[in-house]
């Protein structure tokens, strides 16, 4: 089993959509690399669920834990000129027959954490400043977690 990060800003779809919902489709990531992290992604995958652009009423952190629940496919958001995430070029490698250009994957609520752990309390760890999300500049959608890094935010630290 890996362990994966995804972020998400919490007025955009937050984990309690995602626990009202129940399961989704993780799509709408436009960048190479969260894409290849989330092509790597394997059913049964466990996931921290990370709200990303906090205000001091809704901190960044992280919120939750959710489970990979189908593995990575074509990101039909790409494909839909009506959706904000729509992209062109995706539409024109469908076309080719290649690989598609992006991916998405199917994600499954699994609990809220009693707190959101916050950027802050991350990085004041001597254990969790380690994990990319901690790191300057990392701005990345999706990444991996060291399953270290991950039992103890499962805990809620």
């Amino acid at each position: 089993m890996n362990y994966w990060l995804i972020k998400s800003e919490g007025d955009c779809y937050s984990i309690d959509d995602l626990k009202k919902d129940k399961r989704t489709t993780w799509s709408g990531v436009r960048n190479f690399q969260a894409r290849n992290h989330m092509r790597a992604m394997k059913v049964g995958d466990l996931l921290l669920f990370h709200h990303s652009s906090g205000t001091p009423k809704v901190p960044t952190g992280i919120y939750g834990i959710a489970k990979v629940i189908g593995a990575a496919h074509i990101d039909e958001t790409a494909l839909d000129t009506k959706d904000e995430n729509y992209d062109p070029k995706a539409t024109k490698y469908v076309k080719e027959g290649k690989e598609p250009l992006w991916s998405a994957v199917d994600v499954e609520f699994v609990k809220k954490l009693p707190r959101p752990i916050t950027l802050t309390e991350i990085k004041k760890d001597t254990v969790l400043r380690k994990m990319l999300v901690a790191k300057p500049g990392m701005r990345l959608s999706v990444m991996p977690v060291e399953e270290e890094h991950f039992k103890i935010i499962a805990k809620g630290i």
